[in-house]
């Protein structure tokens, strides 16, 4: 009897192991799905000539995102999980859990893949680099943007994700981010307002005389699937940052964690319509989109702590600051062609500060901490960065070829050619 007992025991500890891990890998392809995303979003926002150029970087980074995570990335970022040194040259993830920990039990026994739970995190260092690439859109040489991909993915972001995920000075001072609305989504932002402060705006955003000119995106029905995408990746995104499913406990709160992404969500959808609708007297569409994403922003850093109807507020909040900082960029001249530094920066910070409101464990002076020391780092380094970058080989495409669309220039192909003249 005690033999079948262990044996059982053991079987249903394999068991929620698989049950975690399989759960842990669908969230993360979730969150892989959501590179299409922000390649739909983006090369809607975007002028018909510069479409091909922004799909070929939203590919492009991520896998790079992918190739620099394997290589250094995921090393500096955990690899004080392992006292510092990895456990063999198979290796530059890490050994595959053995049976004997899982079934040892315990606190420290491993409940998912240590392959996992790399596939997991490398998909939201990808995700931190795409919004760099809405953000310099129209303007940027490609191969410029692919080099800081290298930089960003590879060093810039593990180091601040290793501040509080990796177990660093920002988790030991209670700096709480559930899912990462500062270490990714603001840091892809930091990032990106960097890229812009060098860069420039785009030729025609800005009068002489301080005048605003819209420059519409080419296709607002690619723009609105790719927010849709977005928004069902976010399920994995938040969800899986619960890292567990095999409890009535956890199961439990993945549900709340489901619901109140959603929840959030809306509620930044509706807030930035009726935003928009009292500023500018109309519906704005690509304000809706924008609040859906800031929503989910918002939400990302505590999605569980909050009730549903809190979350909604949460967002909301997010939804009515994104109309307004996207309005105020403007106004100081910081041309952002898809709204990225106002979604994933100031909402992100928004959603860092919300969190203390409805988790007692946390406090404003640990969750400003996080927010300066992750914005300091990651801007100053980017800024670094771009300059070498500009001094060296140039960051900014030619008038003429800004002129006649980066996808001739950049990619030698046009993603539209029989509405611009192309030969068929």
């Amino acid at each position: 009897m005690e033999e079948l007992l262990n044996a059982t025991a053991g079987d249903l500890a394999q068991l929620k192991y698989a049950v975690d891990t399989f759960y842990f890998l669908v969230c993360g392809a979730l969150v892989m799905w959501m590179a299409a995303g922000f390649a739909m979003l983006e090369a809607g926002l975007v002028r018909a000539k510069n479409t091909t150029e922004i799909l070929t970087k939203n590919i492009a980074l991520y896998a790079i995102a992918c190739t620099m995570y394997l290589l250094c990335g995921y090393y500096i970022m955990y690899s004080s999980d392992a006292g510092g040194v990895l456990p063999s040259l198979g290796a530059l993830i890490g050994d595959e859990n053995a049976v004997d920990a899982v079934l040892a039990g315990g606190e420290d026994a491993p409940y998912y893949s240590a392959r996992s739970d790399f596939f997991f995190q490398v998909v939201f260092v990808a995700t931190a680099m795409s919004i760099v690439s809405g953000a310099v859109a129209e303007r940027m040489k490609l191969w410029a943007f692919l080099i800081f991909a290298v930089v960003m993915t590879g060093f810039i972001y593990p180091t601040s994700g290793y501040w509080t995920w990796g177990g660093g000075f920002l988790s030991e001072a209670g700096f709480s981010d559930f899912a990462g609305s500062g270490i990714v989504h603001m840091a892809g932002a930091s990032a990106a307002l960097a890229a812009v402060l060098v860069l420039g705006a785009r030729k025609g955003k800005y009068g002489k005389n301080g005048e605003i000119n819209a420059i519409p995106g080419a296709n607002l029905p690619l723009a609105t699937l790719g927010t849709f995408i977005l928004w069902m990746g976010w399920f994995g995104f938040n969800g899986g940052s619960e890292l567990k499913l095999s409890d009535v406990g956890e199961a439990n709160a993945v549900a709340e964690v489901f619901v109140n992404t959603n929840a959030a969500a809306a509620g930044g959808v509706i807030a930035a319509l009726i935003v928009a609708r009292l500023w500018f007297r109309k519906a704005d569409l690509t304000m809706a989109l924008n609040g859906a994403l800031a929503g989910l922003v918002a939400i990302t850093a505590d999605p569980l702590s909050p009730s549903a109807l809190a979350s909604t507020l949460i967002g909301a909040i997010g939804g009515a600051l994104v109309v307004t900082a996207i309005v105020t960029l403007d106004k100081l001249r910081i041309d952002d062609p898809v709204g990225a530094i106002s979604v994933h920066g100031v909402v992100g910070i928004w959603g860092l500060l919300a969190v203390p409101l409805n988790n007692a464990d946390a406090t404003f002076g640990a969750q400003l901490l996080g927010i300066v020391s992750i914005f300091g780092w990651v801007f100053v380094a980017s800024l670094v960065v771009w300059l070498i970058l500009k001094a060296v080989m140039g960051i900014r495409v030619s008038e003429e070829e800004e002129y006649e669309g980066v996808d001739l220039a950049e990619c030698g192909m046009e993603a539209y050619p029989e509405f611009s003249g192309g030969k068929k």
